[in-house]
């Protein structure tokens, strides 16, 4: 059986862009008949609030979604220090001292908007303790050489990741383990086979799949769909202080929410009432559209900005 995952962060309600992204990953799901499960990523200190998690399993049943299963990415911590545990004896593991602020100085835009890292600290060894006794960020030597991952909407995927992303961190300044590392690692314990998400992250995808073939795991299907955008052209995401999902529940409910999101994607001609059960028959991935959609909020409802 196939399985897949929708994950979103908790460092925020649920905002459009998360709404769309967990129906059409349902969709996705359910129309293949595979397992689909929700986690929860929380791994980002900063950012992060416990309180957050619930009110995200709320929102999504709330809009109709269920899930086969449910963990929590803070839960995983052993098998992400095991994955650091084989990339240290695999002898890819370094520290880095340099700041942000330095990588941007000398380094050039990388695809995920994002700085390409240029290998500065590449060749400086791991404490004598190992990575567990380093106070400085940790890195990933990735071999050269160009990935190709296939990606089944048609976009361009391949990319020598070490040259075009520069070396991934895996760990954190503040002893967090990095999205890039945890991602795999929790896909791969999941026996997770397809990946439904937004283009935002189709740039990460050859570094997640560089790491894969470093810890021997297995390789992944993807699916990147298209993205809400801001009017002033920023992905509508929580924290371009786009409108919350509290805001859209005291102007919509879930059956008139849902089909406003279905009629984004192209999958309902009018935003009319619907459920996410009663778009299920007719779903098929050639209805949804491919380009990217401008939204506004007029303190009422979403508008599609034409």
């Amino acid at each position: 059986m196939e399985i897949c995952r929708f994950a979103p962060s908790t460092t925020g309600l649920a905002h459009p862009g998360t709404l769309l992204a967990a129906l059409l990953c349902w969709l996705d799901a359910r129309s293949r008949g595979a397992h689909l499960l929700l986690r929860l990523e929380d791994l980002d200190p900063e950012r992060s609030r416990s309180e957050w998690g619930p009110r995200m399993d709320r929102d999504l049943a709330w809009l109709g979604l269920d899930f086969d299963a449910r963990e929590v990415q803070q839960e995983a911590k052993p098998r992400h220090e095991a994955a650091l545990d084989r990339l240290e004896a695999a002898g890819v593991l370094y520290p880095c001292r340099c700041t942000r602020s330095q990588i941007e100085v000398t380094a050039v835009r990388a695809p995920d908007g994002g700085y390409r890292y240029a290998g500065t600290c590449r060749g400086r060894a791991l404490p004598g303790g190992g990575w567990r006794t380093a106070a400085e960020p940790l890195r990933v030597l990735l071999p050269p050489g160009r990935v190709e991952p296939y990606d089944e909407s048609g976009l361009d995927l391949a990319q020598d990741p070490g040259e075009v992303m520069g070396d991934p961190i895996v760990r954190r300044r503040d002893g967090a383990v990095a999205y890039q590392l945890a991602v795999v690692v929790d896909d791969a314990a999941r026996g997770v086979t397809r990946i439904v998400r937004g283009r935002d992250i189709a740039p990460s995808t050859a570094t997640q799949v560089a790491l894969q073939r470093l810890l021997g795991l297995p390789e992944l299907a993807y699916r990147h769909q298209f993205l809400l955008l801001e009017e002033r052209g920023g992905k509508l995401a929580k924290f371009h202080g786009s409108v919350s999902i509290e805001q859209l529940r005291g102007c919509y409910g879930p059956r008139e929410l849902c089909g406003w999101l279905a009629h984004a994607a192209g999958l309902l001609a009018l935003p009319e009432p619907t459920a996410p059960g009663e778009l299920l028959p007719s779903f098929d991935w050639s209805r949804v559209r491919d380009d990217d959609q401008t939204v506004r909020w007029n303190g009422r409802e979403l508008l599609l900005v034409e």
